[in-house]
Parts: C-alpha cells; sequence; structure tokens
C-alpha cells in the first residue's frame, strides 16, 4: 500500500498589522482568551496528515512568537521578510533546505478560525490539480465609483479566496523561485502564472481575515456546543478490562457486543449528542456483527470526525468512571494520553477521573462499572 505524502504547513506571521493600530502585531493579539496565531497553529498541528508546521515570524518577533505557542507542540519558526510574498519564499526556501516534502499548506496567522473539513478538502484537491484554495461565492451586488456608483459588476463566476492555499512543494516553490512581478495578491496566482491549474474547495465564514481593530470586537463570546454521555457494563470472568482504550490489570472484564469499553462508550455519546447525531447506537448497532469484539477507539473516532466536518472543535472533555474495583488512579495518565491521541487534541483537554457509590448499588457490589462524559465544543 502507498504510502500517503509527506506533507507540512507554512504559516505566515510576519507583519506588523498597522492597520488593526497599537504597538503589538495583530497575530499576536487575543482571540477568544488565546493569541490569534495559536488558534489556526493549534488545528494544523493536530490533522494526522500535517506531518510538521513551520511558523515565519519578523526580524524581533521571535520572543513574543514563542511565548504564543508555549503550551503546543513545538513548532519550527523561520525568519519572515518584509513583505508576505518574501516571507512565503523564504519559508519555503528554508524547508526545501530542511527536508523533502511532497505537499504544503500556506496559511496567514491572521486567518485563526481554521475549520479541519476545509484542510481535508483542500488535501483531496491535490490529487487532481498541483494547487487548491478554498473561496466563497460573492453574494453581493458589486459597483464601481468614487462617491457616486458608475456602473455594476457580474459577480457570477467571482470568489473570495482564502487561506491556507495548498500546492505540489516543488511547484510553489519554483513558481516563487522564478517570481519577477509585482507583489502577488495570493500564492495562488503565482501557480497560475506558471500555467498550472489550481483547484477551487468551499471555503468557510469562520476563515475570514482580522484586518481592522474593529474585526476582534465581535470575537470575545465563542459558540458552544455540550453534550452528555452514560454507560453500564457488566463485569464477568474470562473477559479483558478496557477503560478509555488502556487494558487494565483484573480478574473480570467487561461483557458487551465490542470491547465494552464503558468510559470510551460514554464519552462518543457525549459527543454524538453535542452535535446533535444521535447515539453509539445509531451508528455501530449491537445487531450487527462486524462490531463484535471491535475497539471501542474506532466508535470515538468516528464521532470526533464527524464533529469536526461539522465545524466544531473540541474545548475539552471530560470523563468520570464509577466503581469500587479496579482503582482507576494509577492508570488516569495513559487513560488521558489515549484519548487525546485519539482525538488528535492536547491532552490538557482531557479529563479522566473515579469515585464510588460508597457499597451502593449494582456498582457497588461490584456486579459492573458505569461510566458518564460531558464534552464540549466550540464552533470554528
Amino acid at each position: 500500500m502507498a504510502s500517503r505524502p509527506t506533507t507540512v504547513a507554512l504559516i505566515v506571521a510576519a507583519g506588523s498589522g498597522s492597520r488593526v493600530g497599537g504597538a503589538q502585531p495583530k497575530q499576536f493579539r487575543l482571540v477568544r482568551g488565546k493569541p490569534m496565531l495559536w488558534h489556526s497553529y493549534a488545528t494544523l498541528a493536530a490533522h494526522p496528515a500535517i506531518d510538521q508546521v513551520y511558523v515565519a515570524v519578523g526580524a524581533g518577533q521571535e520572543t513574543e512568537a514563542v511565548a504564543a505557542l508555549a503550551d503546543l507542540k513545538e513548532p519550527i519558526f523561520l525568519q519572515g521578510g518584509l513583505t508576505r510574498r518574501e516571507s512565503v519564499y523564504l519559508g519555503l526556501k528554508a524547508i526545501a533546505t530542511a527536508e523533502t516534502v511532497d505537499q504544503v499548506l500556506i496559511h496567514d496567522a491572521a486567518r485563526p478560525f481554521l475549520p479541519v473539513h476545509v484542510i481535508n478538502d483542500l488535501l483531496d484537491a491535490l490529487s487532481l490539480a498541483p494547487g487548491a484554495v478554498p473561496a466563497l461565492p460573492v453574494v453581493d451586488s458589486l459597483s464601481r465609483g468614487t462617491d457616486i456608483l458608475s456602473e455594476t459588476v457580474a459577480r457570477e463566476n467571482l470568489w473570495r479566496i482564502q487561506t491556507p492555499q495548498a500546492f505540489a512543494f516543488q511547484d510553489i516553490y519554483a513558481a516563487h523561485q522564478s517570481w519577477t512581478g509585482a507583489e502577488p495578491t495570493d500564492d495562488a496566482r503565482m501557480l497560475m502564472a506558471q500555467g498550472s491549474d489550481v483547484r477551487i474547495v468551499p471555503g468557510a465564514e469562520a476563515l475570514n481575515k482580522f484586518t481592522f481593530s474593529s474585526d476582534f470586537a465581535g470575537n470575545s463570546m465563542p459558540t458552544f456546543r455540550s453534550g452528555n454521555g452514560f454507560d453500564v457494563h457488566r463485569l464477568v470472568p474470562g473477559a479483558e478490562l478496557w477503560l478509555c482504550g488502556v487494558q487494565i490489570p483484573h480478574d473480570r472484564g467487561l461483557d458487551g457486543h465490542s470491547d465494552a469499553d464503558v468510559a470510551m462508550h460514554a464519552l462518543t455519546d457525549a459527543i454524538l449528542g453535542a452535535i446533535a447525531k444521535g447515539d453509539i447506537g445509531d451508528h455501530f448497532p449491537p445487531s450487527d456483527p462486524q462490531w463484535r469484539g471491535a475497539s471501542s477507539d474506532r466508535f470515538l473516532a468516528h464521532a470526533i470526525k464527524l464533529a469536526r466536518a461539522d465545524g466544531f472543535e473540541l474545548s475539552n472533555a471530560d470523563v468520570t468512571i464509577i466503581c469500587e474495583q479496579p482503582k482507576v488512579g494509577p492508570f488516569r495518565g495513559k487513560m488521558r494520553e489515549r484519548l487525546a491521541e485519539i482525538m488528535s487534541v492536547d491532552v490538557d483537554r482531557i479529563s479522566v477521573k473515579a469515585t464510588t457509590t460508597e457499597m451502593l448499588g449494582f456498582t457497588g457490589r461490584g456486579e459492573g462499572i458505569a461510566a458518564q462524559a460531558t464534552a464540549t465544543f466550540e464552533k470554528i
């Protein structure tokens, strides 16, 4: 089976943001409690098809850039230039020197909210052309004029072009190397000037660019969705015990059609509830023999994929395991890491804890294990 292409992302974050005003470059100003650069970097770094994320920053911005991304997977910072095109070219040149790359996504830090489905569509489009851009159709009336309208411009086949823009690496690098014209509006124009096709994929309103100070005003109240999940499985002899994707040594295991990971089932239902997509039985019916003995990480991965396809990103997940035995505490760290790995998020977004029912009920008698979970998502 052929291996997937090596893919990197390059975020251009070297500008001064003079139109926003103030002394601080806009890519480091807070948006929803985080530096603007943080948002798109976090999304790109968590994507399973992206191998490395590079960030081009301006001279003297290195300290602020490191601080902005301090809680995320360590980026590779590159020296940017005086213009956007120069920053991209220097970035591509440094990447070409450092490693062999098949594909690159070039993104502007001024577009912080990047839906995962846009990344997926761009990468899929590269199998059909050497370049792809996200775009939205123009829906407003267009006219020319100064103080007085002079003529109406037909808006059919007009598009608002966004980033990230995806390219076959060598093609866009060659376009930058040979460019001799004026400052281009974007990288796609440079590839088109070489006679190459650039495909359009659906963009997103969330990708709108932050240009003026007023753009920051409406981004203090994000849209959140939450869901709850609850599940119970019986303890039986001769079965393996899996909780949050970690096998736990115990004299009994949980009985169920799949691997009966009660905690992961509760979390899967919480995610499906948050995005109003039914429950785990709707997607993986126990009457279907293909799910007999199946690993529950498949259920959880499916649920988080559905959430991202709808434009939601996980803010945090909280799982509570209810049992007398075994002791969950020694395994909590591994459980959090495994859930974070399956959902491609930072481990600090995952909480796993345990409690008992003080010897009351079926869990108190050691007949089974219950779990409940809450998942909270932010619309991006």
